[in-house]
Protein backbone atom coordinates (compact mmCIF):
# COMPACT_ATOMS: atom_id res chain seq x y z
CA UNK A 1 0.00 0.00 0.00
CA UNK A 2 2.99 2.37 1.11
CA UNK A 3 4.63 1.90 -2.59
CA UNK A 4 1.33 2.25 -4.50
CA UNK A 5 0.85 5.71 -2.15
CA UNK A 6 4.52 6.28 -3.30
CA UNK A 7 4.03 5.66 -6.90
CA UNK A 8 0.90 8.16 -7.23
CA UNK A 9 2.68 10.55 -5.54
CA UNK A 10 5.51 10.50 -8.06
CA UNK A 11 3.38 10.62 -10.87
CA UNK A 12 1.36 13.88 -9.13
CA UNK A 13 4.76 15.59 -8.69
CA UNK A 14 5.70 14.86 -11.76
CA UNK A 15 3.08 16.55 -13.61
CA UNK A 16 3.16 19.95 -14.57
CA UNK A 17 0.45 22.65 -14.73
CA UNK A 18 2.26 25.61 -15.36
CA UNK A 19 5.68 25.92 -17.34
CA UNK A 20 7.35 27.71 -14.62
CA UNK A 21 6.73 29.93 -11.19
CA UNK A 22 6.49 32.60 -13.11
CA UNK A 23 3.74 31.05 -15.29
CA UNK A 24 2.21 30.28 -12.10
CA UNK A 25 2.43 33.55 -10.24
CA UNK A 26 1.01 34.93 -13.76
CA UNK A 27 -1.91 32.66 -13.43
CA UNK A 28 -2.16 33.53 -9.76
CA UNK A 29 -1.90 37.57 -10.16
CA UNK A 30 -5.00 37.38 -13.35
CA UNK A 31 -7.11 34.89 -11.12
CA UNK A 32 -6.94 37.08 -8.10
CA UNK A 33 -7.27 40.44 -9.99
CA UNK A 34 -10.41 38.70 -12.26
CA UNK A 35 -12.05 37.77 -8.87
CA UNK A 36 -11.82 40.93 -7.26
CA UNK A 37 -13.28 42.91 -10.60
CA UNK A 38 -16.01 40.25 -10.95
CA UNK A 39 -17.46 40.90 -7.06
CA UNK A 40 -16.44 44.74 -7.33
CA UNK A 41 -18.91 44.63 -10.71
CA UNK A 42 -21.77 42.45 -9.06
CA UNK A 43 -21.82 44.67 -6.05
CA UNK A 44 -22.25 47.80 -8.26
CA UNK A 45 -24.92 46.23 -10.32
CA UNK A 46 -26.54 44.96 -7.42
CA UNK A 47 -26.68 48.40 -5.88
CA UNK A 48 -27.66 50.86 -8.66
CA UNK A 49 -28.88 49.41 -11.49
CA UNK A 50 -32.43 50.33 -9.79
CA UNK A 51 -30.98 54.07 -10.40
CA UNK A 52 -29.25 53.04 -13.63
CA UNK A 53 -32.30 52.00 -15.57
CA UNK A 54 -34.34 54.80 -14.22
CA UNK A 55 -34.17 57.88 -16.64
CA UNK A 56 -34.93 60.01 -14.31
CA UNK A 57 -32.94 59.17 -11.44
CA UNK A 58 -30.14 58.64 -13.77
CA UNK A 59 -30.26 61.79 -15.41
CA UNK A 60 -29.87 63.29 -11.43
CA UNK A 61 -27.52 61.09 -10.53
CA UNK A 62 -24.52 62.66 -13.58
CA UNK A 63 -25.87 65.90 -13.10
CA UNK A 64 -24.69 65.67 -9.17
CA UNK A 65 -21.18 65.23 -10.72
CA UNK A 66 -21.63 68.86 -12.13
CA UNK A 67 -18.58 69.24 -14.38
CA UNK A 68 -17.67 65.70 -13.91
CA UNK A 69 -21.24 64.82 -15.57
CA UNK A 70 -20.22 64.26 -18.87
CA UNK A 71 -17.10 62.38 -17.55
CA UNK A 72 -19.39 59.54 -15.77
CA UNK A 73 -21.78 59.79 -18.92
CA UNK A 74 -19.08 58.54 -21.15
CA UNK A 75 -17.89 55.81 -18.88
CA UNK A 76 -20.97 54.45 -18.33
CA UNK A 77 -21.90 54.49 -21.95
CA UNK A 78 -18.51 52.64 -22.44
CA UNK A 79 -19.55 50.40 -20.14
CA UNK A 80 -22.49 49.40 -21.46
CA UNK A 81 -21.20 48.20 -24.83
CA UNK A 82 -19.12 45.69 -22.92
CA UNK A 83 -21.45 44.73 -19.91
CA UNK A 84 -25.02 46.25 -20.97
CA UNK A 85 -25.77 47.31 -17.12
CA UNK A 86 -27.35 50.07 -18.81
CA UNK A 87 -29.44 50.93 -21.66
CA UNK A 88 -27.75 52.97 -24.10
CA UNK A 89 -30.96 54.58 -25.13
CA UNK A 90 -31.57 55.70 -21.72
CA UNK A 91 -28.18 56.93 -21.28
CA UNK A 92 -28.83 58.74 -24.77
CA UNK A 93 -32.23 60.20 -23.41
CA UNK A 94 -30.49 61.97 -20.56
CA UNK A 95 -27.48 63.10 -22.39
CA UNK A 96 -29.74 64.73 -24.31
CA UNK A 97 -31.70 66.12 -21.82
CA UNK A 98 -28.71 67.28 -19.86
CA UNK A 99 -26.78 68.76 -22.55
CA UNK A 100 -28.52 69.07 -25.61
CA UNK A 101 -28.72 66.91 -29.09
CA UNK A 102 -25.26 68.08 -30.68
CA UNK A 103 -22.79 67.99 -27.44
CA UNK A 104 -25.21 64.62 -25.83
CA UNK A 105 -24.76 63.18 -29.11
CA UNK A 106 -20.52 63.84 -28.69
CA UNK A 107 -20.21 62.32 -24.91
CA UNK A 108 -22.64 59.38 -25.98
CA UNK A 109 -20.38 58.67 -29.42
CA UNK A 110 -17.23 58.66 -27.20
CA UNK A 111 -18.36 56.38 -24.80
CA UNK A 112 -19.43 53.84 -27.69
CA UNK A 113 -16.30 54.52 -29.53
CA UNK A 114 -14.29 53.32 -26.43
CA UNK A 115 -16.67 50.45 -25.68
CA UNK A 116 -16.51 48.99 -28.91
CA UNK A 117 -13.12 48.97 -29.36
CA UNK A 118 -12.84 47.36 -25.99
CA UNK A 119 -15.53 44.74 -27.01
CA UNK A 120 -13.53 44.23 -30.42
CA UNK A 121 -10.08 43.81 -28.67
CA UNK A 122 -11.60 41.40 -26.33
CA UNK A 123 -13.35 39.28 -28.89
CA UNK A 124 -10.11 39.33 -31.29
CA UNK A 125 -7.69 38.69 -27.47
CA UNK A 126 -9.85 35.48 -26.38
CA UNK A 127 -10.95 34.42 -29.58
CA UNK A 128 -14.45 32.62 -30.20
CA UNK A 129 -14.61 30.46 -26.87
CA UNK A 130 -14.74 33.73 -25.42
CA UNK A 131 -17.65 35.04 -27.56
CA UNK A 132 -20.06 32.40 -27.27
CA UNK A 133 -19.97 33.03 -23.01
CA UNK A 134 -20.72 36.60 -23.81
CA UNK A 135 -23.06 36.53 -26.69
CA UNK A 136 -26.16 34.34 -27.23
CA UNK A 137 -25.81 31.25 -29.54
CA UNK A 138 -28.65 31.99 -31.63
CA UNK A 139 -27.20 35.37 -32.17
CA UNK A 140 -24.02 34.06 -32.96
CA UNK A 141 -24.98 31.37 -35.38
CA UNK A 142 -26.82 33.50 -37.30
CA UNK A 143 -24.13 36.02 -37.88
CA UNK A 144 -22.22 33.16 -39.50
CA UNK A 145 -24.24 32.55 -41.64
CA UNK A 146 -23.23 36.25 -43.49
CA UNK A 147 -20.72 35.85 -46.25
CA UNK A 148 -17.50 37.33 -45.90
CA UNK A 149 -17.65 39.38 -48.59
CA UNK A 150 -20.45 41.25 -47.16
CA UNK A 151 -19.21 41.59 -43.46
CA UNK A 152 -18.94 45.56 -43.97
CA UNK A 153 -22.54 46.12 -45.51
CA UNK A 154 -23.87 43.76 -42.84
CA UNK A 155 -22.52 45.21 -39.92
CA UNK A 156 -23.16 48.25 -40.70
CA UNK A 157 -26.47 47.73 -41.48
CA UNK A 158 -27.47 46.17 -38.42
CA UNK A 159 -25.60 48.69 -36.31
CA UNK A 160 -27.53 51.34 -38.19
CA UNK A 161 -30.93 50.00 -37.75
CA UNK A 162 -32.51 50.02 -33.65
CA UNK A 163 -33.65 47.30 -32.22
CA UNK A 164 -31.07 45.45 -33.57
CA UNK A 165 -28.27 43.49 -30.98
CA UNK A 166 -25.55 46.07 -31.73
CA UNK A 167 -23.65 45.67 -28.00
CA UNK A 168 -23.56 41.79 -29.30
CA UNK A 169 -22.30 42.65 -32.80
CA UNK A 170 -19.41 44.93 -31.29
CA UNK A 171 -18.49 41.06 -30.04
CA UNK A 172 -19.07 38.99 -33.04
CA UNK A 173 -17.25 41.51 -35.34
CA UNK A 174 -14.28 40.82 -33.51
CA UNK A 175 -14.37 37.62 -35.23
CA UNK A 176 -13.97 38.92 -38.33
CA UNK A 177 -10.78 39.87 -40.57
CA UNK A 178 -11.85 43.25 -40.65
CA UNK A 179 -9.01 45.69 -39.05
CA UNK A 180 -9.97 46.95 -35.79
CA UNK A 181 -10.06 50.64 -37.04
CA UNK A 182 -12.58 49.63 -39.46
CA UNK A 183 -14.65 47.75 -37.28
CA UNK A 184 -14.65 50.53 -34.69
CA UNK A 185 -15.27 52.96 -37.92
CA UNK A 186 -18.48 50.56 -38.87
CA UNK A 187 -19.74 50.82 -35.24
CA UNK A 188 -19.48 54.69 -34.83
CA UNK A 189 -20.80 55.39 -37.65
CA UNK A 190 -23.40 53.19 -37.69
CA UNK A 191 -24.92 54.33 -34.35
CA UNK A 192 -24.81 57.75 -34.71
CA UNK A 193 -27.57 58.49 -36.56
CA UNK A 194 -30.04 56.71 -34.04
CA UNK A 195 -28.20 57.90 -30.82
CA UNK A 196 -28.44 61.22 -32.52
CA UNK A 197 -31.80 61.25 -33.01
CA UNK A 198 -32.60 60.08 -28.96
CA UNK A 199 -30.47 62.86 -27.83
CA UNK A 200 -32.77 65.06 -29.43
CA UNK A 201 -35.57 63.38 -28.03
CA UNK A 202 -34.06 64.47 -24.93
CA UNK A 203 -33.15 67.59 -25.61
CA UNK A 204 -36.86 68.06 -26.75
CA UNK A 205 -38.13 67.12 -23.26
CA UNK A 206 -35.83 69.58 -21.21
CA UNK A 207 -37.04 72.33 -23.79
CA UNK A 208 -40.63 71.43 -22.72
CA UNK A 209 -41.50 70.26 -26.07
CA UNK A 210 -43.27 67.01 -24.94
CA UNK A 211 -45.51 66.54 -27.75
CA UNK A 212 -42.61 65.79 -30.20
CA UNK A 213 -40.14 64.18 -27.98
CA UNK A 214 -42.88 61.58 -27.83
CA UNK A 215 -43.79 61.69 -31.28
CA UNK A 216 -39.99 61.63 -31.99
CA UNK A 217 -39.25 58.41 -29.60
CA UNK A 218 -42.51 56.73 -31.03
CA UNK A 219 -40.69 56.96 -34.50
CA UNK A 220 -37.96 55.21 -33.30
CA UNK A 221 -39.32 52.85 -31.51
CA UNK A 222 -41.65 52.08 -34.57
CA UNK A 223 -38.30 51.71 -36.74
CA UNK A 224 -36.79 49.11 -33.57
CA UNK A 225 -39.91 46.95 -33.84
CA UNK A 226 -40.19 46.50 -37.28
CA UNK A 227 -35.92 45.89 -37.89
CA UNK A 228 -36.54 43.64 -34.97
CA UNK A 229 -39.33 41.61 -36.52
CA UNK A 230 -37.76 41.23 -39.79
CA UNK A 231 -33.91 40.98 -38.50
CA UNK A 232 -33.52 37.19 -40.10
CA UNK A 233 -35.05 38.46 -43.14
CA UNK A 234 -32.52 41.37 -43.62
CA UNK A 235 -30.02 39.19 -42.62
CA UNK A 236 -30.19 36.75 -44.98
CA UNK A 237 -29.89 39.50 -48.01
CA UNK A 238 -25.88 38.72 -46.82
CA UNK A 239 -26.34 35.29 -46.56
CA UNK A 240 -23.45 33.03 -48.24
CA UNK A 241 -25.03 32.20 -51.92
Amino acid sequence: MARRFGRIKSLVSDTRVFESAESRRRFLIHAAVAVLVLALVAVLVRRYVPTLTSARELRATIHGFGALGPVVLVALQAVQVVVAPVPGQVLAVVAGYLYGAWWGTLYNMLGVTIGSTVAFWLSRRYGRPYVERVVHDDALATFDAVDDDYVRVALFVFFLLPGLPDDALCFVGGLTRLPLRQLVAIAVLGRAPVFFLVNVVGAFFEAGRVGAGVLLAALVTGVSVVAYRYRDALLGLFDER
